[in-house]
């Protein structure tokens, strides 16, 4: 049997080829014939350029309803996809083609000057363009061509993409995930999400990234139903389409938007079957600020670049504030302490999993690769977790944003619950910042309500006789939002080198 993604997809697209995959903002459709046609004809082209199976494609294009075809049609072929942030400089695509040494690069056309000179250095054989309508020299090329019905005979180990994490401690890595990492994650959310006939997604998530690539296109497609495609989040937009939809899939700054807007009602959501919420920690208070409003919980589920959704919380039982749910069904997690003893019931340590979802390890690292699984097959996820004595995983922060001062260890994520709850607070971001006595010190990044809403007294009382004192921050610094990157996680490496001379005599 064919485990080819694109082949296993296929098979569950609906039988009447003229239904809807994609609806555009402006009402324009696209069936899933246009899909299968514009598909074959991409895989047609790589095919006639040369480009073989388990050869790279590297992508870095706006959001279209091309762009998705493509990627289907790089599966189609056997071509490995790599998909790079739209924000990604000249200098870090450069690294990302020197490593992958992809055969094709597919860009903006704006940037095709300067990006074909470091992809000709790089040793790229082919270099194309596409804009945000999907137009360009490939899909001219496309369409000069018969669309091509032949799947390229892929196995479940068969690599299907690589995707490059960010690097924040250290060089870029490039996860590679196979065909079977893919269809495993793809069909096991499809069926513990409750996906149905008539479900529409609606999908304002960029397309270079686990989420709205894997995740919220992969599950749609194993539907055989429609998405409602926007370029980007708009919230007015959002709210203009909402009764289209059945689900959404988003990180936790579209629902903080969405509360924010008055249009946002009971109403306006009764019709939606389900909210997912990912790529970053939602907080709390926005869970019970959404449930007050709309009546619905949201659905957090928990999931990184090397492993697709790792944990999710139930879609039919209680879905809790501060936890990501439950392993998946065919993942198996544990808490464990820095040599991988495992650790009992609400014991803090690092997170591992083991699963078919699991990647294969890090492109033409193997030696990263070896230091980041244990013997018995469990990925170290590097997040520091508990399971409580429900089975519910929480996410305590990043290994590497543990702070260690004084000889003890503080996990920001206990110290940030705690400064949100205070009046006048929005949110925080605690780091460890260099310190002459204690080699770190907790420090606090606030966002306020208002700027007279709380000062560092005041919060710093607050907070007092909820945390011992080796966890009270020496330092408060109010902003007015917190740095993130644009799947929404905080980037605590720039406050770490904003602030890093805080304490610094």
């Amino acid at each position: 049997m064919n485990r080819n993604l694109y082949s296993l997809l296929s098979e569950r697209f609906p039988s009447d080829r003229s239904q809807t995959v994609l609806e555009m903002p402006d009402g324009n459709r696209h069936d899933y014939a246009h899909l299968e046609a514009m598909a074959g004809r991409y895989a047609a082209l790589l095919r006639k350029l040369g480009v073989r199976p388990g050869e790279r494609v590297a992508v870095q294009t706006e959001k279209s309803p091309n762009a998705i075809y493509f990627y289907l049609g790089c599966l189609q072929a056997g071509a490995v996809y790599l998909p790079l942030n739209t924000a990604y400089t000249k200098s870090e695509v450069s690294y990302f083609l020197e490593d992958a040494e992809p055969a094709l690069l597919l860009c903006r056309p704006e940037s095709l000057a300067p990006i074909t000179e470091i992809a000709e250095a790089a040793g790229v054989s082919h270099i194309h363009s596409m804009d945000a309508q999907g137009n360009g020299s490939l899909t001219a090329a496309a369409l000069e061509l018969a669309p091509s019905s032949d799947i390229e005979p892929r196995a479940d180990d068969d690599l299907a993409a690589i995707l490059y994490t960010s690097g924040t401690t250290g060089r870029s890595k490039g996860a590679m995930l196979t065909h079977g990492n893919l269809s495993s994650n793809a069909f096991t959310l499809h069926r513990i999400w409750g996906f149905r006939e008539g479900d529409v997604l609606l999908h304002a998530l960029p397309i270079f990234h686990v989420h709205g690539l894997f995740i919220a296109t992969n599950t749609t497609l194993a539907n055989g139903s429609s998405m409602i495609f926007l370029p980007r989040f708009d919230v007015d937009e959002v709210l203009r389409l909402l009764p289209k939809a059945t689900l959404m899939m988003g990180v936790p700054t579209f629902y903080v938007r969405l509360l924010a807007h008055p249009e946002f009602t009971r109403e306006a959501s009764a019709h939606m079957r389900v909210f997912i919420s990912g790529s970053a920690p939602l907080l709390e208070e926005t869970f019970y600020a959404f449930e007050e409003r709309t009546g619905q919980r949201i659905l957090e589920r928990y999931g990184m670049t090397e492993a697709g959704m790792i944990t999710s919380n139930p879609y039919e039982a209680e879905r809790r504030a501060g936890t990501v749910g439950f392993p998946l069904p065919d993942v198996e997690v544990r808490v464990a302490d820095n040599e991988g003893r495992m650790l009992g019931t609400n014991e803090i340590g690092v997170l591992e999993a083991k699963g078919p979802n699991i990647f294969k390890g890090y492109w033409r690292m193997p030696e990263k690769t070896a230091e980041e699984f244990r013997p018995d097959g469990f990925f170290i996820t590097g997040d520091i977790a508990k399971i409580d004595e429900r089975g519910y995983v929480h996410i305590v922060g990043r290994a590497k944003d543990l702070i260690i001062s004084g000889g003890y260890n503080v996990y920001p994520k206990e110290i940030e619950l705690v400064i949100d709850a205070q009046p006048g607070v929005v949110e925080s971001a605690v780091i460890g910042l260099p310190h002459p006595d204690f080699g770190e010190a907790v420090a606090a990044a606030v966002v306020r309500t208002a700027p007279d809403a709380t000062d560092e007294a005041t919060l710093l009382t607050g907070i007092k006789g909820e945390l011992a004192g080796f966890k009270l921050p020496k330092k408060l610094f109010f902003v007015n939002e917190l740095p993130r990157n644009t799947m929404g996680k905080v980037q605590k490496a720039q406050l770490r080198e904003s602030y890093k001379n805080a304490f610094v005599t």
